[in-house]
């Protein structure tokens, strides 16, 4: 059984000769001194729909599939991002989601990938039961500069690899390709919300998650209102699972973001009145607008929660 990173290398691999095929996806790969390989998906290249695609798919270890479909035009008009998975506590928990922050000199990112199951630094790790030793090292960053060489090799060292065998993605949220990175985050948001309130993740099977995908922001701070609010209030996620329905039934209200006390407005506004500090903010607030649960064992559905259109038009619409 090949490791997350293996399964990441290989998609890494088949972008890379895509672009040196020129085969215009508006990206870049640059070797740092250090020797660690970076891929520019939407930082000083322009990046594009295909290579947001395929980075998400790698952010995903290569266990979940991304596509474009068409959206719902009661909600917002025009593309929507798709997710699908059948291994969702590998691909989204222990590899997409993003729970490693990055700093350095005059740097800060937020790093994502099957590189964060090779540090294993998370508690999270302590609960899925998942880290891996690894030859080589893939993650995703998403922040507005090209991360400096000393970066790379802390992160390198962080997962115990050499750096010229580290792979980094790397996309600003106001990019296309960082846009809809986000956005596929669908199916994490919901399986981290449940695990923050202790439901047992083993007992999901496979997950489907759309939101719509949002006009890219004029700046990385505009970007992350919008597309955290395409999943808060756009987003809905399917998650087949199996057990009794009475802990889904108690549960289930719980996990949408309407149970947070910060629901109702943008997200722009909710992190300027933290003070643009994410630890402040209700992490209950951190989910998808709906949930629905199909009980594979007794074939009952649930659905949780509700979409905002309005919140979507406010969010969107704003300069």
């Amino acid at each position: 059984m090949l490791s997350l990173n293996e399964l990441a290398l290989h998609r890494c691999e088949l972008l890379t000769e895509h672009l040196t095929q020129r085969m215009r996806l508006h990206a870049g790969v640059l070797r740092m001194d250090c020797g660690a390989r970076v891929i520019d998906c939407g930082v000083k290249a322009s990046g594009g729909l295909e290579v947001g695609r395929q980075l998400a798919e790698i952010c995903l270890a290569d266990l979940g599939r991304v596509k474009f479909v068409p959206g719902d035009a009661h909600l917002w008009p025009g593309l929507a991002v798709a997710v699908q998975t059948d291994q969702p506590v590998a691909a989204c928990m222990a590899s997409q989601y993003a729970g490693w922050q990055i700093t350095g000199e005059k740097f800060f990112a937020m790093g994502s990938g099957p590189m964060r199951a090779a540090a294993g630094k998370e508690k999270i790790y302590d609960h899925i039961g998942y880290r891996e030793t690894t030859a080589h090292a893939v993650g995703v960053l998403e922040t507005g500069k090209l991360p400096p060489d000393g970066v790379c090799r802390q992160i390198a060292a962080d997962c115990k690899v050499e750096p010229a065998s580290l792979t980094l993605l790397v996309a600003r949220t106001a990019s296309i390709a960082g846009s809809v990175q986000v956005v596929a985050r669908t199916v994490e948001t919901a399986l981290h919300k449940m695990h923050e309130l202790g439901f047992d993740l083993s007992r999901v099977q496979s997950g489907y998650g759309v939101a719509p995908l949002p006009p890219i922001a004029k700046d990385d701070l505009a970007g992350i209102g919008r597309t955290n609010d395409a999943v808060l209030y756009g987003g809905e996620v399917t998650l087949w699972v199996r057990g009794d329905d009475t802990s889904l039934a108690t549960l289930g209200p719980s996990i949408p973001a309407s149970s947070s006390k910060d629901y109702g407005e943008p997200f722009a506004a909710i992190f300027d009145r933290a003070g643009k500090d994410f630890y402040k903010i209700d992490p209950l607030l951190f989910s998808p607008g709906v949930v629905n649960l199909v009980n594979l064992d007794s074939g009952t559905f649930h659905r949780f929660g509700q979409l905002r259109p309005d919140v979507l038009k406010k969010s969107f619409t704003s300069s």
